[in-house]
């Protein structure tokens, strides 16, 4: 399984919009980061986690060509706004993407992309089939396990998908979610920043923390803001735990 980290960004990038103050942000260009967007591939499917801003871009860069599922994690714009950009993807055929989520979620997505969706569906727009899910569920050749995780009092959602687990935006793994991560062999982690705590994410040195507490052999750091410099945190962190970036390519 090949695993295409496509955006390891938090929600306004590194460096933000405008440039405010990336005169402090790394030279290294690890350290530059679109928005969290993560692409798997295996022998019989292609699957999306979340589609951000920079979404065509990445999709450019990494050579993402065909999507059978997209997986959601929740609706906040950093996550969806390169929804409208799918239309390439399914335009020539006319059949659906299917689209996983928690039905909260799913609801969310058509108010806010209302014109994709209904009897007046734009023409030509992206075409997706809203499936919600609850429990573990099949994408050709590949197991899919939603792992419900908090945002802040944002309930969202993390995935599983064979022996990889995605958990971004997280602020807490509730104690009835831990078990769906025993024996993964990679862990995706949501850590923030540095230092001061945050009402909807993790810092590192929490995440760090959440990562010690399970039984999970590797572990990439995602969604990290322009203060976290991925070789001095790399020179700090245990050797299990690396920041991942942009196009960062993992075979599990």
């Amino acid at each position: 399984m090949r695993v295409t980290f496509l955006g390891t960004g938090t929600s306004m990038g590194v460096p933000v919009a405008g440039g405010f103050g990336a005169s402090s942000v790394s030279r290294d260009p690890r350290d530059t980061r679109t928005r969290c967007s993560l692409w798997v591939k295996t022998e019989q499917a292609s699957i999306l986690v979340d589609a951000g801003p920079e979404f065509r871009l990445q999709t450019l860069a990494s050579g993402l060509s065909s999507i059978d599922a997209l997986l959601l994690t929740h609706e906040h714009m950093d996550h969806v706004t390169g929804i409208d950009d799918l239309r390439s993807f399914n335009y020539d055929s006319g059949s659906s993407i299917a689209c996983y989520s928690s039905a909260r979620i799913l609801d969310s997505i058509q108010h806010r992309f209302d014109y994709l969706f209904g009897s007046d569906r734009y023409p030509g727009s992206t075409h997706l089939e809203c499936i919600p899910v609850e429990k573990t569920f099949d994408v050709h050749d590949t197991v899919v396990t939603p792992i419900p995780i908090l945002h802040g009092g944002l309930p969202i959602l993390g995935y599983r998908v064979n022996d990889l687990v995605y958990l971004t935006d997280i602020s807490d793994l509730p104690d009835s979610s831990r078990h769906l991560v025993e024996g993964a062999k990679v862990l995706v982690l949501g850590a923030l920043r540095w230092g001061d705590g945050h009402p909807s994410h993790l810092t590192v040195e929490q995440a760090v923390e959440l990562v010690e507490s399970l039984d999970v052999p590797e572990t990439y750091f995602i969604h990290m803001n322009g203060s976290v410099d991925t070789q001095k945190s790399h020179d700090s962190l245990p050797e299990s735990i690396r920041l991942a970036h942009d196009q960062q390519v993992l075979w599990i």
